[in-house]
């Protein structure tokens, strides 16, 4: 089949608008198991209207299930194809709508979540519903993999996503897309770490000389952590939490770092670092323990061979889409580290992601559906 059908097909914006803010209202924190599993539900009936054979896979380490969604195809809808592989769980608390409420302002739309990943995820289905409607078969078929922690490093779904990757010729990941509207072709290394200070207790206000605080130690670990950082490999604290009672020194501490480098040598030399932190003085301990890891992605012949076809895609419907290795890892990494080609940042255009200012551009809704669409209509 010829992409000419599939960008043909009558998206409407409005009508996906619609559909979007309706996942978007269902906010869905990654360490909220029950509020996850609402938004899986609410995209599990999506695609079970849609004909697809859905299976809810029950969640692992406290975190929220996961969603497979098979269509059917003559060729079975078990032999390899496409896996349009997205994430459901967000960074926003709980009641972020609140501060952040769903909203429309000229050709912007705001809403936790909207840009990182439910637009992208949310067209993607749109472009499988579409095609589904006109009766246009696809060369592959295709699956879609729903997970619940990518927010977190994925801790508790890569052993799936590995697994269901590997049963598949390509993998289609509808991330946000580039600022320049572009694609991802590959993805910096990333490694997560959890960082635990013990100090000694005592009464703040009466014998105060004689605790030794685990927030003092952890806060000189911090500057330390984070003057490590360089152009190739960077450091960052994210999370610290510590103390109970104001009025006692406090006796444990603990924070989680994060390091990011291009180049996989440069992340093995920045966990070394890590990992070989010790405590500034004798009465304080530090203990660092590896986290998530996610491996370098690098684009291969086969992935740039998918960008020029998603690139040749583009340019029919009208604009043009650069592509780029990038930092902000993704489940991409995962999959792309194993050979399989992979496509990332497919999804739409938007900014702010992570805050209360999250926002995507409408306008870049119909577009980004037609490329998938294109993309699910041509590759074989």
């Amino acid at each position: 089949m010829t992409h000419a059908a599939a960008i043909a097909l009558p998206f409407d914006t409005d009508e996906i608008l619609e559909g979007l803010t309706r996942w978007v209202a269902c906010e869905s924190p990654t360490f909220d198991a029950e509020a996850v599993n609402r938004m899986m539900a609410l995209a599990a009936r999506d695609l079970a209207l849609l004909g697809a054979r859905v299976e809810r896979i029950p969640g692992r380490m406290g975190l929220g299930d996961c969603v497979r969604a098979r269509f059917p195809h003559p060729m079975g809808d078990s032999a390899p194809g496409i896996l349009v592989m997205a994430h459901l769980d967000t960074v926003h608390p709980i009641g972020t709508l609140q501060k952040l409420p769903i909203r429309r302002e000229g050709g912007i739309c705001y809403g936790p979540g909207i840009c990182d990943m439910k637009g992208g995820t949310y067209v993607a289905i749109e472009a499988i519903r579409q095609m589904l409607r006109a009766g246009m078969p696809t060369p592959l078929p295709i699956t879609v993999l729903l997970t619940s922690d990518e927010e977190i490093g994925s801790p508790s779904t890569r052993d799936l996503i590995e697994a269901e990757a590997a049963r598949h010729r390509y993998v289609l990941v509808p991330e946000p897309a580039r600022p320049d509207g572009g694609v991802v072709t590959g993805r910096y290394a990333i490694a997560r770490f959890n960082l635990k200070s013990t100090g000694r207790p005592s009464h703040a206000g009466a014998r105060l000389s004689e605790g030794r605080s685990a927030i003092r130690e952890m806060c000189r670990q911090i500057l330390e952590i984070e003057n490590m950082t360089t152009e190739d490999c960077t450091f960052s604290v994210g999370v610290i939490h510590g103390g109970q009672w104001v009025n006692c020194v406090t006796t444990t501490c603990e924070a989680e770092a994060l390091s990011m480098a291009k180049r996989q040598e440069d992340l093995d030399a920045g966990v070394a670092k890590m990992l070989a932190l010790r405590s500034s003085a004798n009465d304080v301990q530090l203990e660092v323990t590896r986290g998530v890891t996610r491996p370098v992605w690098e684009p291969d012949a086969k992935v740039m061979k998918l960008y020029d076809q998603a690139r040749y895609i583009a340019n029919a419907i009208g604009f043009d889409i650069a592509h780029q290795s990038s930092g902000g890892g993704s489940d991409g990494n995962f999959t792309g580290a194993m050979g399989i080609p992979t496509l990332d940042g497919l999804g739409v255009a938007g900014a702010k992601m992570h805050t209360l200012e999250e926002h995507i551009e409408i306008a870049s809704l119909v577009p980004r559906a037609k490329l998938l669409a294109g993309l699910l209509a041509t590759l074989s």
